[in-house]
């Protein structure tokens, strides 16, 4: 007599999943992908303790692109320790709010982020606590900065004056044989998944990725550092003319609509 799948999951216990799934990776039709797990520690702090360093990876969810216009809905700040060697230590306790914006959070919002009216009813992000947690980091990371920063400077003075680093732009994923700098594509490529479009989720999914070694052999945190530690400059392509529209996308230049107060022009 066969018995129902389900009636043998019961049976099983946790480290017998587990057993199955490092079965299934020795096979070359499947790959597996774990839940990512709450990580405290992932190496020890270096011997001396001007090495140890202390970064904080931030995310927000929004109404839209435009920081004049639309609103912070939840923030997620979430402080981790790391070696100037480029070696994620250990992560901390961050803080994670959401925020009323005061007017109906936009349908498409809802459906990408799954954040409600009803959640943020009420809720404020709480700034104070914000820039004290700020205010002790050497580093602040986002996925994105171009996005996060823009709206985090408009509402904190304090980010104005930090150091930013991108783990989306200045991590050469393309160059490491990773088509996508996409964090839940990312997620997929290193083994794990994790809930996506949550503030707090996104960025301890962030840090995980900065503990990785990348393909080419280099730490993703390592790699992030040295882009970071350089001075860099934007070169807006003010007032080029329309048919140059195919040289600048091919030499990599990207558009700006100008609603951000910034150029309307290809940077």
């Amino acid at each position: 007599m066969l018995r129902s799948p389900y009636h043998l999951e019961e049976k099983m216990q946790p480290d017998d999943f587990e057993k199955m799934a490092q079965q299934l990776e020795k096979h070359a039709d499947f790959r597996v992908l774990r839940r990512l797990q709450s990580v405290r520690r992932y190496n020890s702090d270096p011997a001396k303790k001007e090495d140890l360093k202390r970064g904080m990876f931030v995310d927000v969810e929004t109404t839209g692109l435009d920081p004049a216009q639309d609103a912070i809905i939840q923030l997620a700040l979430t402080p981790f320790s790391f070696s100037v060697s480029g070696e994620v230590c250990s992560v901390d306790d961050g803080y994670e709010e959401y925020d009323d914006p005061g007017r109906p959070i936009p349908e498409h919002i809802t459906r990408l982020t799954g954040i409600t009216d009803d959640n943020v009813r009420d809720r404020k992000i709480d700034w104070k606590k914000v820039e004290a947690l700020i205010a002790r980091a050497d580093l602040v990371v986002a996925h994105n900065a171009a996005f996060d920063r823009r709206f985090l400077e408009s509402r904190c003075s304090a980010f104005e004056s930090s150091a930013w680093a991108c783990s989306m732009r200045e991590i050469p994923w393309r160059e490491e044989g990773l088509e996508s700098s996409k964090q839940e594509f990312l997620a997929f490529r290193f083994g794990f998944f994790y809930d996506g479009h949550t503030a707090a989720a996104d960025t301890l999914a962030g840090i995980h990725l900065l503990a990785q070694t990348l393909p080419g052999g280099r730490s993703a945190l390592g790699t992030l550092l040295e882009s970071a530690r350089q001075t860099t400059y934007r070169l807006w392509a003010a007032n080029s003319p329309f048919e140059a529209y195919n040289l600048l996308k091919a030499r990599g230049y990207r558009w700006n609509s100008g609603e951000d107060g910034r150029h309307k022009a290809w940077y």
